[in-house]
């Protein structure tokens, strides 16, 4: 696609500072929504510290593991809920442990694939495979868009939350097609905030007038609010500065043996090799937005290394595993903004942002109707991107016909295997069916 900035274009400063805060915006809600889901009451995972953990790994990934060449921000992995809420019950040392052998595998395997090299990878996985793979990771996220455009976690249905959605859909779509070239660059921002706006407005007149339907944005967030809060750092609980503090569980044990430690380590590795299929779906996918190819420049052990020691920078500060977002990557292609500059000024941002404590309190206000309508354009930008890669596929030939709905079936109708405690993704699922139809039905080695 025709890019607006290329990977190693500058926009002026006063345009990149506006330009990261909506990337900012794009991976807020997935960054800050792992922490809750895994410890609600934020004794040892907090959102600021994992806002600030995302910003120390995704810099590490940018400047030090891809040499400035992959536009792509690291965030929260949904991947790992199962295994940080297993951790929780260590503590500190065991989240971030857990951490460390998530990032061991990734870095294991990039030591593989730098010795072995990548064409095994373009020869694994050609368009007819990692198309509806991207694809499917973009649909795969539908479900999380309607919950929220339906605000289901309110436990009741809200016709006023879609309607609020909708038009933070509308007014993104109207902004990036129809806006000015300024607007088309920041669609995003326009659309949250427009739509806050009117949520607010009726948030006022619902408390005005009793009406709890109309009580849309969470104003209960800024209760308690100070200028400047240092986030509850894991690094600082595994040093003990918490011990006798009252929000820990009485509960909590630490390590206190070598199968503590396999066990924490059988909970985040086999996740690891899990999560390596999306990591090269999205990098596949964002070769095609930039187009130019990030397997074989920097080269997929780098952005392995990357990922897997961002993950412990990141989880370092914040407790989070990271991984790459696909609302990153769906930013990059709506604006056509591909500046590792700006992917850089967002990571700043979240750092220091994490210890605003205002902004925090304002992205928790935000109605998550909002947050699913602008998902809307972002997941589908995602799962049009898988489909715009099997544009050169014979889908008439049903070698790929079959392959593409492996992939589709399986992953859409959530296929997954359970090994004992491993799980792997319908998506990983889906992804690994295809590559066995592929194999097997195309060996060819066409270029579809």
């Amino acid at each position: 696609m025709k890019l607006v900035y290329n990977t190693n274009d500058r926009p002026p400063l006063k345009k990149n500072l506006v330009y990261a805060f909506q990337q900012l915006l794009a991976i807020m809600a997935a960054t800050l929504l792992v922490p809750v889901l895994v410890d609600p009451t934020g004794a040892y995972m907090s959102q600021p510290a994992a806002l600030c953990g995302a910003g120390f790994g995704t810099l590490f990934y940018l400047f030090v593991a891809t040499r400035q060449k992959s536009p792509v921000f690291l965030g929260s992995s949904f991947a790992f809920i199962a295994p940080l809420s297993g951790a929780v019950a260590f503590g500190f040392l065991g989240i971030f442990l857990g951490a460390v052998f998530a990032g061991a595998v990734y870095l294991v395997i990039a030591l593989i694939i730098k010795k072995t090299g990548s064409a095994w990878v373009n020869r694994l996985l050609p368009p007819v495979v990692i198309g509806p793979t991207v694809a499917l990771i973009g649909l795969s996220l539908c479900g999380s868009a309607v919950s929220n455009l339906n605000n289901t976690a309110s436990s009741s249905y809200s016709l006023v939350s879609i309607l609020v959605g909708l038009i933070a859909f509308f007014i993104t779509v109207w902004a990036s097609v129809k806006g000015s070239k300024g607007l088309k660059m920041i669609p995003f921002i326009v659309g949250i905030l427009g739509a806050y706006v009117i949520a607010l407005v009726l948030t006022l007149i619902g408390r005005a007038t009793g009406s709890e339907a109309l009580q849309l944005v969470n104003l209960s967030a800024f209760d308690g609010m100070g200028l400047f809060r240092v986030p509850r750092f894991t690094f600082l609980g595994m040093f003990g500065v918490y011990e006798n503090d009252p929000v820990l569980p009485a509960s909590a044990s630490l390590i206190s043996s070598f199968g503590d430690v396999v066990s924490i380590f059988l909970l985040f590795a086999p996740v690891a090799f899990v999560t390596l299929a999306e990591h090269i779906a999205d990098h596949k996918n964002l070769s095609s937005i930039i187009e130019k190819d990030l397997i074989t420049d920097p080269g997929l052990d780098r952005t392995l290394l990357g990922d897997g020691a961002g993950s412990i920078v990141g989880s370092f500060f914040g407790g989070c595993p990271n991984t790459t977002y696909g609302e990153s990557v769906g930013c990059v292609a709506i604006t056509g903004n591909a500046s590792i500059s700006t992917i850089a000024i967002a990571a700043v941002y979240c750092i220091l942002l994490s210890f605003f404590d205002p902004f925090v309190c304002f992205v928790n206000s935000i109605p998550s109707c909002i947050v699913g309508g602008v998902c809307i354009a972002l997941y589908g930008f995602i799962a049009v991107s898988g489909l715009k890669m099997l544009q050169p596929v014979d889908l008439n030939d049903n070698r790929n016909l079959f392959v593409v709905a492996a992939i589709l079936v399986c992953g859409i109708g959530g296929l997954t295997l359970n090994f004992g405690p491993i799980q792997i993704s319908s998506i990983a699922t889906g992804l690994i069916l295809g590559i066995l139809v592929n194999v097997i039905f195309n060996r060819r080695g066409s270029k579809a």
